[in-house]
């Protein structure tokens, strides 16, 4: 009779087990299917125009549309990328390769630290996922990209000076994002020097960027003269001893990304650190999405940023591939259960074709502030893919 017992609990439970597994199976579908029929709508919108558009937001109800040169111009061709892969659907791929070239002339520009976004999302995936010949125009991007490097400093310049902000040489947490630029740039074409610089500017981001409970900055101003620190500010947070959220996921990325190239463990301490710091938070929701800015005064009575859980699921699940700490693919299904939820995934044909709704740009400036945003739906797109794989 115990053995009987036994087994029908047992039975009982794989059954369960499959049932939860068939039905999340079915909601992530469903998303991919709500996500094929929205783009879909945006991508009939952007066609019948005489011109190449590259959409960002919807402010004030109206459509931004930005130029090669705004630093999102490679976040909607990534996107295109991502649908094309989560589908096998290869109709989007003469879209994703048109808005992908119209960044042609990105692979030049030095004007900021942005040109990894700009053209690793592109170009970048374009590259992953069907070989085209993409590797010229990511070496040049590279190359444009080590034009900010700053050797006695040891980091990669990320905005010009700016003399009303008493800035010399600023540089953001989010240039943690671009380095993955320079090592596929080294993999690609054999010059050592692109990895020689990410790495460099990644040890001096830990040195320098984290306060001693792994919040962070989102400015530093180096003395470009001898790599010192004149000024630590946090200019798109809510004060400048605060931590942006949105931000502190660039830095959380960008760690797991640099100990997938690297291999060094310390890259992968810093991002487990970084994620104890949200994971310890009172101020960090139970589903997931933070607040615009984790020392915010007003919360609960202020602005998720979608954008930040999203880069943050990002980040998870590919750091819980390589680190048991926690269990990072359960943080990361709590982001997405809530993203794909209905406070955040828009209705059919509304939200300007975006996914995601209530993502925040800047607040202190007053700029996209609960609005969609594309960064935010590349990342739910990537994250999207980075489950499916974990799961099959």
């Amino acid at each position: 009779m115990k053995n009987l017992l036994q087994l029908t609990f047992l039975l009982l439970s794989i059954g369960l087990m499959t049932s939860c597994a068939v039905k999340q199976e079915q909601e992530a579908d469903d998303t991919i299917d709500f996500i094929t029929q929205q783009y879909g709508l945006m991508i009939e919108q952007l066609e019948a125009s005489p011109t190449i558009l590259n959409p960002k937001s919807i402010i004030d109800e109206k459509m931004k549309y930005i130029p090669p040169k705004e630093w999102t111009s490679g976040f909607f061709p990534g996107s295109l990328w991502y649908i094309y892969e989560l589908t096998g659907d290869e109709a989007w791929i003469p879209y994703a390769v048109k808005y992908t070239e119209a960044l042609d002339t990105i692979q030049y520009y030095t004007g900021n630290h942005d040109v990894g976004f700009m053209i690793y999302c592109s170009y970048g995936n374009g590259f992953r996922l069907t070989g085209k010949p993409y590797e010229e125009v990511i070496v040049n991007a590279a190359k444009s990209l080590s034009t900010r490097y700053i050797p006695e400093a040891g980091i990669i310049q990320s905005w010009n000076a700016n003399p009303s902000k008493d800035w010399e040489c600023p540089v953001i947490i989010d240039n943690m994002m671009n380095l993955e630029l320079l090592f596929n740039a080294t993999k690609l074409s054999g010059d050592s020097s692109f990895y020689h610089i990410a790495v460099t500017h990644a040890d001096n981001t830990i040195k320098n960027h984290y306060r001693p409970d792994y919040g962070t900055w989102h400015v530093l101003d180096y003395n470009k003269a001898d790599g010192t620190i004149r000024h630590r500010n946090t200019h798109q947070g809510y004060s400048d001893e605060s931590t942006w959220a949105r931000g502190h996921s660039w830095g959380v990325y960008g760690f797991v990304m640099c100990y997938r190239e690297t291999g060094n463990q310390k890259y992968l301490e810093q991002a487990e650190k970084a994620l104890d710091f949200i994971a310890n938070h009172p101020n960090y929701p139970e589903d997931g999405v933070p607040y615009w800015d984790y020392d915010s005064p007003d919360i609960p009575n202020t602005y998720r940023d979608a954008s930040a859980g999203a880069i943050l699921a990002s980040a998870l699940y590919e750091l819980s591939t390589y680190s048991t700490k926690r269990d990072y693919k359960a943080w990361a299904d709590t982001i997405m259960q809530t993203l794909s939820g209905p406070r955040y995934l828009a209705p059919l044909g509304e939200n300007g074709h975006f996914i995601l709704m209530h993502s925040v740009g800047s607040l202190p400036h007053n700029s996209e502030v609960d609005v969609p945003l594309n960064y935010a739906d590349y990342y739910f797109l990537e994250a999207l893919k980075r489950k499916r794989d974990l799961e099959s």
